[in-house]
This record gives C-alpha cells, sequence and structure tokens, in this order.
C-alpha cells in the first residue's frame, strides 16, 4: 500500500547540529532526501495497539526521506470532558495509538534505523492536553504488576490549553512546550509488543529528551524496519509519576534515514550536547545497568574509549534520565556530553 501523496522537497536541516551527527556522516542518504511523504489520518486508516511483523504496511519510503505524521492522543480521543471517566472511555491496554508501519527501502537486520524529528506541532482545537489518573495505573499506587489491597486512585481528568510556546496547566501555572515522542519503535523480528511496553526495540520510552532536534537510532530486526511512532506528549516530568504525561494529537515531522551494517542491540539516542544509551527492564536497576553498558559499548566502538577507563569516567560525569517508571517495564536513559567526547579525542 502506497497510496500517500509524495512532495519533491530540497531543503535544510532546521537543527545545525545537525550536520555533524552520526546520522549524517554515517546513514545512506545522510539525512537528507528529496521527498516529503505526509502520513495523514485519512492514509493511515486504523492505528496500531503492537508493534510487531503482521501488520500491513501504510507508507513505503526511501532513506533520507522526511515524513510528515498526524499522531493521535495517547487515548486515540476518547477522553473529552473533565467529566469522563477513563474507566468508562479506555479499554486498557489499548493506548498509544501508533502510526505505521513504515517501511524504509534497503533496512535489513543488523541495520539501524535513524529517526530525526524536525518539528512537533499541536494539531486541533484547544484544550488540546490530557492528563488523568487511571485506576491502578502509575508509580505511586498499586497495579496488576505490583499487587496490593489499597483501594485504586480516584479517576481524575485535566483537560489543558496548550500552544507552541506554553502548556497552560492551570490558571496559576505556567509549563514550557517541550514535546517529545513517547513512542518510538522498529518491529521486533518476530514478537508483536504491545504498545505500552518498551523493550530492546524501543516502544513506550517515554524519554523527555525525545523531541525535535534530537535523532533516535533503533535497531533493525525486520525486512523494511517497520517503524512505529505515537504517543505524543507536549511535555512531561522525569518518570511520569501518574502515569499519564500532557497527551496531545500532532502533526510530527521526521527524517528517516539507514546506516547499514550498524548492529546495536538497544535503542541510542544523539542530541546536539550529548549521546544516549537507553534501556528497558524492571527493576529499575537493570534498566540502568542496560543504559550504562550500552553507552560504554557506543564510547569503546565509536569513539575510541578503552572500556575500563570509560565505565570509571562515567562515574564521574555520566548523566541518568528517568523516562518512565510505570510501565510494564521501566525506561532509563545513560548519557554523557559530546565535550567529554571531544576532550577525549584530542
Amino acid at each position: 500500500m502506497n497510496n500517500n501523496p509524495t512532495t519533491r522537497v530540497i531543503t535544510p536541516f532546521p537543527h545545525d547540529w545537525i550536520a555533524g551527527s552520526l546520522l549524517a556522516r554515517r546513514s545512506v542518504a545522510g539525512g537528507a532526501g528529496t521527498h516529503t511523504h505526509h502520513l495523514s489520518e485519512e492514509v493511515q486508516g486504523t492505528y496500531h495497539y503492537t508493534m510487531g511483523p503482521y501488520s500491513d504496511p501504510v507508507l513505503h519510503v526511501k532513506p533520507g526521506d522526511r515524513i510528515v505524521v498526524e499522531t493521535r492522543d495517547a487515548f486515540e480521543g476518547a477522553i473529552q470532558s473533565e467529566s469522563d471517566k477513563p474507566k468508562d472511555k479506555l479499554r486498557m491496554p489499548f493506548l498509544n495509538p501508533q502510526n505505521g508501519p513504515i517501511m524504509v527501502e534497503g533496512a535489513e537486520k543488523g541495520d539501524a534505523l535513524a529517526v530525526y524529528i524536525e518539528s512537533m506541532v499541536p494539531r486541533g482545537e484547544n484544550p488540546l492536553g490530557t492528563c488523568c489518573m487511571i485506576e491502578e495505573f502509575g508509580a505511586l499506587t498499586g497495579t496488576a504488576y505490583t499487587a496490593t489491597l489499597n483501594d485504586p486512585l480516584p479517576e481524575i481528568v485535566r483537560k489543558i490549553h496548550l500552544d507552541e510556546s506554553h502548556v497552560y496547566w492551570s490558571d496559576r501555572i505556567t509549563l514550557p512546550y517541550k514535546p517529545h515522542i513517547g513512542t518510538l519503535s522498529c518491529s521486533p523480528e518476530i514478537d508483536s509488543i504491545n504498545s505500552l511496553t518498551p523493550d530492546n526495540h524501543g516502544g513506550n520510552m517515554d524519554l523527555p529528551d525525545m523531541g525535535p532536534g534530537t535523532v533516535t537510532y533503533l535497531p533493525v530486526r525486520s525486512p523494511g524496519a517497520r517503524l512505529f511512532i505515537g504517543d505524543a506528549h507536549a511535555c512531561q516530568g522525569d518518570g511520569e509519576v501518574c502515569g499519564v504525561a500532557v497527551e496531545f494529537p500532532t502533526t510530527t515531522t521526521i527524517r528517516v534515514d539507514l546506516i547499514k551494517g550498524w548492529t546495536i542491540d538497544w535503542p541510542r539516542m544523539e542530541t546536539s550536547e550529548l549521546i544516549m544509551g537507553i534501556g528497558s527492564a524492571r527493576p529499575l536497576e537493570d534498566a540502568t545497568r542496560i543504559a550504562y553498558r550500552e553507552l560504554i559499548r557506543w564510547m569503546v566502538a565509536d569513539y575510541g574509549f578503552e572500556k575500563w577507563d570509560a565505565y570509571m569516567l562515567l562515574s564521574q560525569c555520566g548523566i541518568v534520565r528517568l523516562g518512565n517508571f510505570v510501565d510494564p517495564k521501566y525506561t532509563v536513559g545513560a548519557a554523557v556530553r559530546k565535550r567529554v567526547i571531544a576532550e577525549h579525542a584530542n
């Protein structure tokens, strides 16, 4: 299926640092393609709640192409007002509707897919944002995985106005608009994994850093990569502690590219200031261990560090970002600043 409209474009990167990124240096197209594809709600049709190798592709693109994606909020618009009760409107685990799968020409097992997020723009009429408390969901309540005899938390819904500068939490509190993609992944090789669960394919990582001006590198495990994207947040604190960020529908613009023969076990991320390994597991310390191990492997393989020197160095300057600790698995990013890498190279 490839009935999407495409437009030929030649435009520069909107973020200057990308020209020197791993994406620009090692990918098939250097991050700069010649086509823009529009993955609208109409083209997408049915949104997916699993990421796997069995769903029909909605788009075929070439390395370097830009894709303008119309994402829906985490509840697929089911929560319309503050009087709605999540238990009446939602059916777990059918949350985080995903656009895709998007097939990337030439992608095969053992490659890495680079997803550069150019921009994320609110889509629709205010109040666009939704935050809520859901029974037996969140970090500070009993859940199906942490069974207790406590009563469930109360169901509370907040509808939130926002724009491309601010999130208007209340009459007194205004937060910065800092959008990011909560769920991003290629398909696992054989499994079909629900869109609430992060793992080594990516998935529902909920890392606040994964926004415009960043590149996420995902392991390719099936032909065409089969990219899924969704669950946009207008802002989110570390941990997404109540289980829900400011969920909203977007027009998100990405470029996808391919790094041939770069075999990685877990997702990685690059920003203007740092490189990051990403791990997802329970307990939380195991997610942290995975993230730091992947970062050390990256520093050794691509930046000339000796393994034990990198290990000791990160004990002094490593950075940890908490994605979420509310989902079936928890996500942690472990990072080091590029300044440190540059000093090592000199």
